[in-house]
């Protein structure tokens, strides 16, 4: 019944939805302004879903993934709520090696 109430959730949305039980992932190419506001249009297009359907994000659980070196690391929202971000790194030593 979950799912069939969730379909809709995608309806809109430039950026690549997710959705698998209860959890949903927003994925899209930040490397350029427009890119960030299409982002940003899209979290904006699911809070409205949110408060339209009455449902509630945890959005204590919701992070900002960056990655790639040149990444502008924008900073998001969703609603009146600043979203923690992280990143993603792989630490190489001068042989290249991983083992850290």
């Amino acid at each position: 019944m979950f799912n069939i109430f969730i379909n809709d959730l995608d309806e809109g949305t430039e950026c690549t939805l997710s959705k698998f039980a209860n959890d949903t992932k927003l994925g899209g190419m930040a490397d350029t302004p427009e890119g960030c506001a299409a982002i940003q249009q899209d979290l904006d297009r699911l809070e409205s879903w949110m408060e339209r359907n009455q449902m509630k994000f945890n959005k204590g659980k919701c992070r900002v993934l960056h990655l790639q070196r040149n990444n502008p690391k924008h900073q998001y929202r969703s609603g009146v709520d600043l979203l923690g971000s992280s990143t993603l790194g792989v630490l190489v030593d001068n042989k290249l090696s991983m083992s850290q």
